[in-house]
């Protein structure tokens, strides 16, 4: 299998996360994967926003949650760019996604544009949230899935398994090779993040990892060589 670079929010180390210029840059990098976070607006909209509050990467402050779509669009998300829709991202570029859910409510409005525009051979969904990844499952069960996990152990290959998932998305700061080999006997597959240095490439190839979330598009061209 090849091995997967994902970006992540887009390529967030050298565009504003999230922003259709951070999505364009990615795929124009030729990275294999791009990885967005999704929100529902006030009125249930698919946003593209990984923080609950708009204060880091907007003009804005306070809950993305408690503001309209055309008050999230508003706001400067960085270098001029506007928050965009998750549907403007499917419009916008052809490389194939992982959305990050946030929570249930949009695992359920995420699986109905899944549905609607034929996406799941597209669209991975992925979550921290298992009754999130459970729910993508129910509703839209030959979509492929993915728990996301920051501080875990050796259970985060049975939390996967129950919930669904195909893969682990795992912080490489907690990862050993005792995972791996969990993983690996439940069939899973496994991506690193967040990869940016030489040093963290080297990790997980070592680890024989499936791939890498990075915020730089040089580890795409970096990683065929490094083992």
């Amino acid at each position: 299998m090849n091995f997967l670079t994902i970006g992540h929010r887009g390529i967030m180390g050298v565009e504003p996360e999230n922003t259709l210029r951070s999505f364009v840059a990615a795929e124009q990098a030729g990275l294999d994967m791009i990885e967005l976070d999704l929100r529902l607006s006030k009125d249930g909209d698919l946003v593209v926003m990984h923080d609950a509050t708009l204060d880091r990467t907007t003009t804005g402050t306070g809950p993305v949650a408690e503001m309209t779509l055309a008050e999230l669009r508003a706001l400067d998300a960085g270098r001029g760019e506007r928050v965009p829709v998750f549907e403007e991202v499917l419009d916008a570029v052809a490389t194939p996604l992982q959305a990050e859910i946030k929570d249930t409510a949009a695992a359920r409005a995420l699986a109905e544009v899944i549905e609607r525009r034929e996406l799941a051979g597209r669209v991975e969904v992925s979550s921290f949230h298992e009754d999130a990844i459970a729910e993508v499952t129910r509703l839209v069960p030959e979509v492929s899935t993915a728990l996301i996990a920051a501080r875990y152990g050796t259970d985060v290959v049975h939390r996967a398994t129950r919930s669904g998932a195909s893969t682990v998305c795992l912080d490489i700061r907690r990862l050993t090779l005792e995972i791996v080999e969990r993983a690996r006997k439940a069939d899973l597959r496994i991506i690193g993040w967040v990869v940016n240095t030489q040093d963290q490439l080297r990790l997980v190839r070592a680890l024989q990892l499936d791939g890498a979330t990075t915020d730089y598009p040089q580890i795409k061209a970096t990683g065929r060589f490094t083992a």
